[in-house]
């Protein structure tokens, strides 16, 4: 809640919480119940999901969930769909022999509900008797939160760009098909009344600290969690950077490490700046989503996050712009 905060006074745009389950190393769950939390305690930053991974909840509840935070901070809410299951198959079974949840094939068209259930006027279900059944997700709704489709391939692109909703990249946990993502999104657009052209951005892992050796170091845990879960090893929780550097010479992770930090943004405050500005420019990107992702020291508080502090402050301190945090 801390780093929320911190966004929120330093003025980036946005901040989303991700879905996953069974993690030990993220506390990130249930993202509505993180969202509400969040909005209590912030003034103005839009907080949101990235995202709710749909194929996990009957579209409904989140309908109700998203529409009843928006009743409670109008024009803050932001709604990230995925159809990622966001954990492994036991917790997905788990996910979906719990309660009706809905069908990954049927995912545009349970999009599509929830665009409908959210707003104000509702939707209308025909029964089978041939009446109307009115559906609203909450009474009186005055706003809607903004729904945001979310993905690393052509079909989410392709999906996005056929709904008329914005796109976003998830650039920190693939990196690769950017290019082709973007240009399919941005083809293949049809205009929507609430989006008449394409809004894009991606998310990008961010370690900056007053010198490079500095976020290298803070870095190495992610980069390392990260390379666990493409090897298919168990996940725990996230190592100090003194246990990181300690850490066995593991040719495979190695390798795998080498790939990601070419791709993440790491460095000192007008390094990692400018590669941010040179990533959306070269791009097209409307915004670009920053993931905090350095890593502690073992003197440092367990309960707080001061590299992933640090990071925010100094990108604000170098952008001087909008800016968005995950």
């Amino acid at each position: 809640m801390g780093l929320a905060k911190l966004a929120d006074r330093l003025g980036f745009t946005r901040y989303w919480f991700a879905e996953h389950h069974n993690m030990r190393s993220v506390a990130s769950t249930t993202p509505p119940v993180l969202i509400a939390a969040t909005v209590a305690q912030t003034e103005r930053i839009r907080v949101g999901s990235g995202g709710v991974m749909l194929p996990n909840h009957a579209p409904f509840v989140v309908a109700e969930q998203f529409a009843a935070l928006e009743a409670i901070a109008p024009g803050r809410i932001d709604l990230g769909l995925g159809r990622a299951p966001g954990s492994d198959p036991v917790i997905t079974q788990l996910l979906r022999i719990s309660g009706p949840t809905a069908d990954v094939d049927r995912f545009p068209d349970h999009i599509a509900d929830i665009l409908s259930l959210v707003s104000p006027d509702g939707a209308n279900l025909r029964l089978t008797s041939g009446r109307e059944y009115a559906i609203t997700a909450t009474p009186a709704a005055t706003s809607t939160p903004q729904v945001w489709l979310l993905g690393s391939s052509d079909y989410s692109a392709k999906l996005a760009a056929e709904l008329g909703l914005p796109y976003v990249f998830a650039n920190h946990f693939s990196g690769e098909g950017l290019e082709r993502a973007l240009e399919l999104y941005r083809t293949e657009y049809r205009p929507s009344e609430a989006h008449p052209a394409p809004e894009t951005f991606l998310t990008v892992n961010a370690s900056v600290a007053p010198t490079l050796e500095e976020a290298r170091a803070r870095a190495l845990p992610q980069l390392r969690a990260m390379a666990r879960l493409r090897t298919n090893r168990p996940m725990r929780e996230l190592e100090t950077v003194e246990a990181a550097q300690a850490a066995p010479a593991d040719s495979m992770v190695d390798e795998l490490i080498a790939g990601m930090e070419r791709r993440w943004i790491i460095g000192d405050a007008a390094s990692a700046a400018s590669e941010l500005r040179t990533l959306a420019t070269r791009h097209g990107i409307d915004e670009v989503m920053i993931s905090p992702i350095a890593g502690s020291y073992e003197t440092e508080p367990a309960d707080a996050a001061p590299g992933r502090e640090q990071t925010l402050e100094l990108l604000a301190g170098d952008l001087g712009t909008a800016r968005a945090a995950e």
